[in-house]
């Protein structure tokens, strides 16, 4: 049986959280600067796990609300409480049989700046996984940029889109 593609770019998009996680330190991982623009590395990961979190909350109802992400702080703050929700959402979502990938659901997510500017939509269960890889590859490459000004390095691909990643390989066979 062939695993699919999807979730097989899941699990890779969740273990560079991993390597993450392995290359920054504590203090540099929590560390919120002054002002607008102060967001931490762990406040930007902390946001990739709850994409995914609930996503795999659909798979149970059927229903994604990305307006009720848990918003954890401690997986801001704790590289190990990092690690450990990260670890268990490669075993969820590498557990998602390929039928599932195929169920409809449906999207809630307020896309306005209104007060009640929530809205839902149909979608199905791969879709929304797929939004999540791609939303923790735009959020990795900002991570990335806080990771460069912390002096933590990260590997050559870390935030870049496997799409441009292939394009620059192509560009440089030429």
């Amino acid at each position: 049986m062939t695993r699919s593609p999807l979730i097989s770019a899941a699990e890779d998009v969740l273990r560079q959280g991993l390597i993450l996680l392995e290359n920054v330190d504590q203090d540099s991982y929590a560390l919120k600067k002054d002002g607008l623009w102060g967001a931490s590395i762990g406040a930007h990961y902390r946001h990739v796990l709850d994409h995914f979190f609930c996503f795999t909350e659909a798979l149970w109802d059927g229903e994604v609300n990305y307006d009720r992400r848990a918003r954890n702080p401690e997986l801001e703050t704790s590289i190990e409480t990092a690690r450990f929700a990260t670890e268990e959402l490669i075993e969820a979502v590498g557990s998602v049989p390929d039928d599932v990938l195929r169920q409809s659901c449906t999207v809630t997510y307020n896309v306005g700046y209104g007060r009640d500017d929530a809205q839902t939509v149909s979608s199905f269960i791969a879709r929304e996984l797929m939004f999540c890889v791609g939303h923790a590859i735009h959020h990795y490459a900002i991570v990335k940029l806080l990771c460069s000004a912390r002096s933590v390095t990260l590997p050559y691909e870390f935030g870049i889109a496997p799409s441009t990643l292939k394009h620059l390989a192509a560009q440089a066979a030429r």
